[in-house]
Parts: C-alpha cells; structure tokens; sequence
C-alpha cells in the first residue's frame, strides 16, 4: 500500500485567494472564454493535480505508477503530493516533479524529432523541459540548457547533474549571445518568462505580481527575445514556443508574430479529443490550450513553428572554427592536460568519449560533439559540459558529483554501499555516516533502492560525506509518512 503525505492543506488556501483574483484579469479572462468562465473560475478554487515523470535512463520503462499523463511516454499523477525532499530516489533523479501539461513536449518531440540533433532549450531553468527533451529526443541527441539568471541556473544545473545525461551542457547567456551561433540548432524551445497567470493555482505570489502592464512587458519581452535567437535555428528548424499564461498578448499574438515577421510556418500536433486540450482563440493560428477547467493540468499554451527554408549543413562552418579562435570576449581555448586514466575507465564505455581538463576539473564529452563543446565553449559561458569527473585539490582527486550520477558510469568499476533509507537521509543533509567494516577504503559511492546518490571517502574509523553543501536537504525533520513510490 503506497503511503503519501499531504504537505498543505488547500481548502485553507484557496478560497482568500479567489477573492483577491485582479478584477482587471477577471474581466479581461472572461471576455477571452466567454460562458465557459464560471468553470475555469471555479477549476482554480480546486487543488493542483500532482505529477511525475519517470528517468527511463535509471528506471525500468513503463512501470507504473498509477494513472498515466496520457500525452507522455513516462508521466503519472500521484493521489497526493508525498514528501519528496525525503525521498532519496528524488534526489538521485530517477524521477522529476513535473507539472502535467508541460510534459506534452514529449508529443511534440515524438512527431516530429525522429533524428539525432542539437536542441537548445532557451529558458531552461528549473530543467524539466530540459530532463523532457533529454528523455524524449533520439538517441545521441546534445541538449544545450540555458537560464540567464544566476541562481537558476545553479538549480538547473544540479537538475540536469542528476538526471545524468552526457549528452547535456548547462549556459548562462542572454538570448542575443545565440545569434553567434547562426544556423547552428536544429530544434529551439522557448518556454518564455510570462506573466503567469496559470500558475495562479499554485503560486499566490503569481497573482500578486500580475497587471495589465506587467502582461505589455512580458510581451515585449519574448518579441525580443523570439528575435534575438531566431538566427540560431537552422532553416527548416522546429522552434517550440510555450508560455504558462492565458492572454492573447503573449500567445497567439505571439505566434502572429512569429509568422508575420519572420515567416515561421505553424505545425499541427496529434491529440485526442478525450484530453480536454483547447485549440487557439484567434483565427489561424495553429496552438495547444491547457486550461484547468478542461485538462488535468495547470494553464500551458504551446504552439510548434518551422523556421522557412531547406534544412542544411550550414553549422559544419562553425565547427570548422579554428580551435584556438578568440571570441568576442577575448576568451581562447587552452590546450587539455591528460586525464588520468583511472577516471576514464570509470566510465561504462569509455571509447565514447574524449576525456578533456577544464580548470581544475575533468571532463568526459560525447566524441562525437568535442568540435560542439568547443566551439560552445569559446562562444558561451559554459557552467557544466558532458560529465564531470573529478577535480584536482592538492595531490589528490576528489570524484565529482556529476560521476556518480551520471548514466555512463560502470557499475562495476566503482565499489558502492547500499544504504536504507534513514542513513541515506543523513548522507543527504550531510551529516556523518558509519560504513559497515567490510566496506573498502577510499572513494565509494552511497546508493538507496539501486539509485547512486553520491561519493563518500572511507578512512575506515569515519567516512568523509562529500555530498555537495549546497544540495543537501535542510530540514532535520523527518514525516511519519513517506512516499513509497515504487520506481
């Protein structure tokens, strides 16, 4: 019997917050759905469905969860959102806490990606459309994440470090810095920051926040942003634009937009009608509604778009770039000092990769991208490329978080202690863990239900917990009720 926690109490909750709904977004969301305004008004006073979707890289494919999201290959809804700060497969990302409707990019990306390709995903932070690309796109595709925030980029970066994908790189870079990169992605996901209206069910702040002018800026915003990275996408590339509002300004407005001025052509997307999905509000415009009085979910808009021409070869030129060419900023490319090997052949297969240094640290890239992760390197600001393996402190080597946790580790190279669950909780709040005797010394990896979580350093009297500082769970408290989800 599965055992869940509630963490609010929503009844509570909801109903001061719909009276204090701006009666400026009242009166413009009800010209906007007319008679169907009552339900969508009384869909918000109920509580948010709460949704996960599986790692199909770390957990067996297709085992259930309960009901499935029916847009995705790996998504299920949960009776009650559990504890999931206590759950160490949480941590280990074998899944990812994800809103429903934002899983429909796995639809998207399964009708029209059939092909390894570069993708980048703009607005990327805190990554679960990023872990979505990564677990939906073909074999061998490259992921470039990107958030130009700071702090959020530091969550989307830990994010993507769980989910374990080598084929992920992490920036930090404004929209115009793309533009460098001319004809270079062949797919460019958009999830624009908006006015977010419908995450009103779920944010209290998002109501507060809102205004008529706030939704004028927001729109101005993404027609400068749509603009500045539009020369990035190849011609005949997909361009996936989506926001987590209602209006028109930033929606189909948007899309006119998009077609008008930089003649993207709209792309149909294969629903069924039993999923509640709204088509647009404004005559030709070709786009996906979700509406909490009509799907599962909270508010989603999403429209996918082709770039005009024929699709080509045009970024071989970039990755023609000598390597030691200077950016704009002045930055050049150092020469790689040798990895040492024993770190290479942690890897389950290392012929794979190239085995690179950057700074203090060791990297392990997809040999097929090493011209990519330079020719990124030189042009961006690059936090995380491929999987970190290590990094130099004095004459030592300390393994890198990203190692243990990434999908392209050997099991079987790397000695590991399965942990239950009460010590694998004090390992994630960084406290001290006692290994058995028989455990060996040196680097070892701490596991919970098969999931690596982490390195630890037996000294054989004490074991060094090296689990990163600013990822470790805060709360000492512990709930009665854990989740007990079965992945």
């Amino acid at each position: 019997m599965k055992k869940y926690l509630s963490l609010s109490n929503r009844e509570n909750f909801l109903d001061p917050i719909m009276t204090e709904l701006p009666s400026s977004f009242i009166d413009r969301t009800r010209r906007l759905l007319g008679d169907d305004y009552p339900r969508f008004e009384q869909a918000l006073a109920t509580e948010s469905p709460v949704s996960i979707r599986l790692n199909p890289a770390k957990c067996w494919p297709g085992r259930p969860l309960g009901e499935a999201v029916p847009w995705s290959q790996e998504g299920y809804y949960l009776p009650e959102r559990p504890a999931f700060t206590f759950d160490p497969c949480f941590h280990a990302g074998a899944y990812y806490v994800q809103e429903a409707a934002s899983m429909f990019l796995h639809r998207v990306i399964d009708q029209y990606i059939h092909t390894p390709v570069r993708y980048l995903d703009l607005c990327a932070a805190p990554g679960g459309k990023s872990t979505d690309a990564i677990a939906s796109l073909p074999a061998g595709s490259l992921v470039v994440s990107n958030e130009v925030v700071p702090n959020r980029t530091y969550i989307l970066a830990e994010n993507l470090t769980k989910w374990g994908s080598p084929f992920s790189v992490v920036t930090r870079n404004e929209a115009a810095d793309f533009a460098r990169l001319e004809s270079y992605f062949d797919v460019v996901a958009t999830d624009v920051p908006c006015s977010g209206e419908g995450m009103f069910r779920k944010d209290p702040d998002a109501i507060a926040e809102w205004s008529p002018a706030g939704v004028d800026r927001c729109a101005e915003r993404q027609r400068q942003i749509l603009t500045n990275v539009w020369p990035a996408l190849k011609p005949g590339g997909v361009l996936i634009y989506s926001t987590c509002t209602y209006n028109l300004e930033e929606n189909e407005e948007m899309v006119l937009y998009l077609m008008k001025e930089l003649g993207a052509t709209p792309l149909t997307v294969d629903t069924d009608p039993a999923w509640g999905i709204a088509p647009a509000l404004v005559p030709g415009v070709t786009a996906y509604r979700f509406m909490p009085h009509l799907t599962r979910g909270e508010g989603l808009f999403m429209a996918v778009l082709r770039k005009p021409g024929e699709p080509d070869d045009s970024h071989s030129r970039l990755l023609d770039e000598p390597a030691g060419k200077r950016n704009k900023k002045g930055k050049k490319t150092t020469p790689a000092t040798p990895v040492p090997d024993e770190w290479c052949q942690r890897m389950a297969r290392p012929d794979d990769f190239d085995f690179v240094s950057r700074g203090d640290s060791f990297l392990a890239i997809p040999r097929e991208y090493r011209a990519d992760y330079q020719l990124l390197d030189r042009h961006l600001t690059l936090l995380q490329a491929g999987v970190t393996l290590a990094t130099v402190k004095g004459r030592d080597y300390i393994p890198h978080p990203s190692l243990a946790l990434s999908t392209a580790l050997d099991p079987e190279k790397t000695p590991r202690f399965e942990a239950d669950l009460a010590t694998a909780l004090a390992y994630l709040r960084r406290e001290s863990i006692v290994l058995p005797p028989d455990q060996p010394r040196g680097y070892l990896i701490v596991a919970y239900r098969g999931f690596p979580l982490g390195w630890v350093k037996n000294l054989g009297n004490r074991a060094n917990n090296l689990y990163p500082q600013e990822w470790r769970i805060r709360s000492g408290y512990t709930p009665d009720l854990l989740p007990d989800l079965p992945v």
